[in-house]
C-alpha cells in the first residue's frame, strides 16, 4: 500500500539530548515506518502495551499498524523518537493526535515511551511538540484517556498543566485535558535534563 505525503513537517524534527546523555532524534512518522512501528509495540512490556492500548495486546493488529502509519500532518499528526546503534535505527517512543471530528477544536492524544527509556524526559519532549504543533494548526484543547493506575503518564500530565479528572463513564479512567493558548505554539521548550 502506498500513500501519499502531505507536506512532511520538516520543522518537527530536531535531536534533542535526554536525560542519560544519549542524542535522541524526534521526527514526523513516514509510511515507510511500519516495520519500525511494529519492532518498538514488540519491544514494550505486557504492562507497556497494555497502558498504550488499554487491553492485553501482544502483537500491533494491521489495522492499527496501517492507522499509525497513515498520517496526514493535519489532522491527525504522528511522531517518533528514535536512536542511532551500529547504522540500526531504534524507535523509543512514539505520540500522536487526532482531531476529532466532532470538534475540530479539540485533538485526542496518546504517547508511549520504551520501558528503558521512562524518566529521561522523551514523554516530555514528545508531548510539547505536539502541543506546541496542535496551537499552531488552531487547536484549542487537548485530552487523553489513561489508567487510574498509570502513574508515569498521570506525572507527565500534571507536570504538563493538564486538569486531571476521573472518568465518569470508566471507573478505571481518568481524562487528562489543557486547554492550548497561542503561547503555547512558541517554539520554546524546556530542557530534558531531569
Amino acid at each position: 500500500m502506498t500513500y501519499a505525503i502531505a507536506r512532511y513537517p520538516v520543522h518537527l524534527i530536531d535531536i534533542v539530548r535526554v536525560a542519560n546523555g544519549r542524542r535522541v532524534t524526534i521526527r514526523p512518522t513516514l509510511p515507510q515506518d511500519l516495520e519500525l512501528q511494529q519492532e518498538f509495540f514488540r519491544s514494550l512490556s505486557a504492562e507497556g502495551r497494555y497502558r498504550r492500548f488499554m487491553s492485553p495486546v501482544n502483537e500491533l493488529p494491521e489495522a492499527v499498524a496501517q492507522h499509525f502509519i497513515s498520517v496526514d500532518y493535519r489532522s491527525h499528526l504522528a511522531l517518533l523518537a528514535e536512536f542511532f546503534e551500529d547504522s540500526r535505527e531504534i524507535m523509543i517512543g512514539e505520540a500522536r493526535y487526532v482531531i476529532e471530528q466532532r470538534d475540530p477544536a479539540s485533538c485526542e492524544f496518546a504517547i508511549a515511551v520504551a520501558d528503558d527509556w521512562h524518566a529521561n524526559g522523551i514523554g516530555r519532549a514528545l508531548l510539547a511538540r505536539l502541543e506546541r504543533e496542535a496551537a499552531a494548526s488552531g487547536i484549542q484543547r487537548m485530552f487523553a484517556d489513561t489508567l487510574y493506575d498509570n502513574k508515569a503518564m498521570l506525572g507527565l500530565a500534571a507536570r504538563s498543566g493538564y486538569a486531571i479528572r476521573m472518568n465518569p463513564g470508566d471507573a478505571k479512567l481518568v481524562r487528562l485535558e489543557k486547554k492550548l493558548s497561542a503561547s503555547t505554539a512558541s517554539p520554546t521548550v524546556r530542557p530534558l535534563a531531569a
